[in-house]
């Protein structure tokens, strides 16, 4: 894999399909408007749904989230949930744009073990916009393959990181951090 070319695709506001836990993810750079714009765009995917930020670790999501609103007790419970496929639904801060967030004042985030993505957000000191690599209503691509034979999704995208799935069978759990309510299982 070579890193530098997708850390210069994402500053460059290009879309990067990558390995995560269970399938291929496609994202982007989340501080970069139209970058994620031509995500949904590829997607078909409404700007009032939301996306997960997906990350090396839990610093790098704290631009994104009111990490003040997350009281003590409960933050020893959402750190202890990672690394692992778990998305947590977590208080945004103000300054979070409805393109990453939606309708919500919440955002989606996981930090993952990933290796290929946990080397990208750290060389670029940034989390990545994360949705499944397929079109809305398709099953998602779980190999580099796939993606690369998905004609529509493969003439979209800029750059295919070349690695492996963790292997799990499901994509992430999403539950709300602070009452552990299950969105998705």
């Amino acid at each position: 894999m070579n890193n530098s070319t997708a850390v210069d695709v994402f500053f460059d506001g290009g879309i990067i399909a990558y390995p995560t836990e269970a399938v291929f993810g496609l994202g982007c750079d989340p501080d970069n408007k139209a970058a994620v714009e031509k995500l949904l765009a590829i997607k078909k995917r409404p700007i009032e749904k939301g996306l997960i930020l997906l990350a090396a670790n839990y610093s790098q999501l704290l631009p994104y989230i009111e990490d003040s609103l997350i009281p003590q007790d409960k933050r020893f419970q959402v750190l202890s949930r990672w690394p692992n496929g778990i998305t947590q639904v977590v208080p945004k801060n103000k300054q979070t744009p409805a393109w990453l967030s939606g309708r919500f004042d919440t955002i989606a985030v996981r930090v993952t073990d990933q290796p290929d993505v946990v080397a990208l957000c750290k060389q670029t000191n940034r989390p990545i916009v994360s949705t499944s690599a397929n079109l809305t209503g398709e099953e998602p691509a779980k190999t580099w393959q796939a993606v690369e034979q998905n004609l529509a999704l493969s003439s979209n995208v800029d750059f295919i990181i070349k690695g492996n799935t963790l292997g799990f069978t499901q994509p992430s759990t999403i539950i709300d951090a602070l009452t552990g309510e299950t969105f998705r299982s």
